[in-house]
């Protein structure tokens, strides 16, 4: 059993110290470090922040040899304990990386453990050595020792640990126990009503799936309140969750929070457990295609919108607002017509966790498109008597329930066994650039989108003043501002010969003359000043907004509110 101790000693180097003892079972040893993290698909390459790996086998220290960017071999002389030592530095808070300050420890431990060959499969035993005053949260069951063992690997690696002189909150649910730990806060003291709200969360999520108690035998909520950050990933035994104090002000910031936590709960089910067939064994050394991340987090997206007016914590007005809102994104998203759902999910590792300034108008996110199309199923179901919360059930008991991973056809056999048309329509809503039918959805519960136009006329570009001048940060394909020949990072000089420094030195001018009037506009790129005519489109949507429709069927509104309840019509 490989005996990981890390050590937090050294909080204000910020440096993370590793010793790996292990008895090998054959003479030549590979190590790795992993490139990614699950429920994070992007490539990270963890390695960069490694430092000073040794392999000693009593006092004698053992060459290694670097196979890979992030792995290691050894030939050994004789079949003898050995000890891995090394450190990493460890400055980067998110929630897949890794962070050692003087006020807490944050352990991502995809960047944290090597692996050794022919050990994935056997038991780890984890220990810590922490600053005085902290203490430790772990996902694990703890030894009398006050160490922790992960019957593999994986389970280790799944395991974040959270260290400090944190406050800890706990409450059962169906006899599983819960904590609820917070660095940077205390909001179960702040919010008295906080625990029991959250409560209810959790068996919203629980009635969601048909259960009575949840997947893990144990849950630990992991939240660090920052300044303005924002994110969630989930784990087999608990969730890790990053969430701004400025937001978390605001009137809609607590149901903001709320949601969160649902999407991160509603994973130890899809998709941790109710998991794609690509992740069945995680491949921690490369990227690996998944053609249903639609599915495992557009629903999760759509759902945890609902989970807290199941849980009787929002309402119908802050559904409206919450998903007007992403129904708006999606609408202006002109990269939807670029890049379909189903290439938005196999592209996760090179496109949506690397977006920049084009990404607009090339893409569209698999979490938000799919929460759409979640949206679209879900009432298409109910018109005919069903709903999307039978789906997920039937694949709970189908595949989750008992570790099988699904195929992409797995799951839309599953949608047409409550509507057989969905067997063609939804490849075709999953490959096409098209909007699946958003309005008629809609219209199943009595809703509608009313367009909002913008006073301005449409360039097509997004600007931000810098240093006193005004620069394109966006452009939109085809737009105005690109047919005018800007590019990203363009500043813009004056137009109509009258300087520009602010957003504001655009209104009145753009007032001065119709929209369709070439004007002339001046820029600079590379240093070079340059000139040419810009004209400007009419006014455009510059968002949605999600209404009761007075004219729908009265049948709408019975649907509407079992739709609210996650309830079957």
């Amino acid at each position: 059993m490989p005996d990981i101790c890390i050590s937090l000693t050294q909080p204000h180097r910020q440096l993370v110290q590793v010793r790996i003892t292990v008895q090998p079972q054959q003479l030549r040893l590979r190590l790795s470090l992993p490139e990614w993290t699950p429920g994070s698909y992007l490539i990270r390459h963890y390695v960069r922040r490694l430092e000073g790996l040794e392999l000693w086998q009593g006092d004698r220290r053992l060459a290694l040899q670097r196979r890979a960017v992030a792995s290691w071999q050894a030939q050994l002389n004789r079949l003898e304990p050995i000890e891995i030592r090394y450190q990493l530095l460890a400055p980067e808070l998110t929630v897949r990386t890794s962070q050692l300050t003087a006020d807490h420890a944050f352990l991502a431990m995809a960047s944290v453990v090597l692996a050794i060959e022919g050990e994935r499969w056997s038991a780890h035993r984890l220990s810590l050595e922490l600053p005085a005053g902290w203490q430790p949260f772990v996902a694990l069951p703890q030894q009398p020792d006050g160490s922790w063992i992960a019957v593999d690997y994986d389970q280790l690696i799944d395991t974040p640990v959270e260290a400090g002189p944190h406050p800890c909150h706990r409450f059962e649910l169906a006899g599983v126990p819960h904590r609820w730990v917070e660095w940077g806060g205390d909001l179960a003291r702040e919010d008295p009503a906080w625990l029991g709200d959250l409560e209810q969360l959790c068996l919203a999520c629980c009635r969601l799936m048909g259960v009575e108690r949840p997947a893990a035998d144990h849950y630990l909520f992991v939240l660090h309140r920052t300044a303005s950050g924002y994110g969630g990933l989930e784990h087999d035994n608990g969730s890790v969750l990053q969430f701004g104090r400025r937001a978390l002000a605001k009137p809609e910031g607590r149901r903001q929070l709320l949601q969160l936590v649902a999407h991160e709960y509603l994973h130890q089910w899809n998709v941790r457990r109710l998991r794609p067939l690509e992740l069945a064994t995680y491949d921690y050394d490369q990227a690996v295609v998944i053609p249903s991340l639609w599915f495992a987090e557009g629903v999760t997206s759509y759902l945890d919108q609902l989970l807290p007016i199941a849980a009787g914590l929002s309402g119908e007005a802050e559904l409206l607002a919450d998903l007007g809102a992403d129904l708006s994104r999606y609408l202006l998203t002109a990269g939807r017509q670029v890049q379909s759902l189903q290439a938005s999910s196999e592209e996760a590792w090179v496109k949506l966790y690397l977006a920049d300034a084009h990404s607009g108008s090339s893409q569209v996110s698999y979490y938000l498109k799919g929460a759409i199309l979640a949206l679209v199923l879900d009432l298409r179901l109910r018109q005919r008597g069903y709903c999307l919360p039978l789906v997920l059930q039937q694949l709970w008991r189908s595949h989750g329930a008992i570790g099988r991973g699904y195929r992409q056809a797995e799951l839309i056999a599953a949608f047409a066994v409550y509507d057989p048309e969905l067997s063609e329509l939804l490849p075709q809503w999953l490959n096409s650039t098209e909007d699946p039918p958003i309005a008629a959805a809609l219209a199943v519960v009595g809703l509608r989108l009313q367009p909002e136009i913008a006073a301005e006329p449409w360039l097509g570009w997004q600007l931000e003043a810098i240093n006193a001048g005004l620069t394109v940060q966006r452009l939109q394909r085809d737009s105005p501002a690109q047919l005018a020949g800007l590019l990203v990072g363009d500043e813009l000089l004056a137009l109509d010969g009258v300087r520009l420094r602010s957003q504001e030195d655009l209104t009145p001018l753009w007032a001065a003359a119709p929209c369709c009037k070439p004007r002339q506009l001046l820029w600079v790129r590379d240093g070079l000043v340059r000139s040419g005519e810009i004209t400007a489109a009419a006014p455009a949507v510059q968002r949605w907004l999600l209404l009761v429709d007075p004219d729908a069927e009265p049948a709408s509104a019975e649907r509407r509110a079992s739709w609210l309840r996650l309830q079957r019509p």
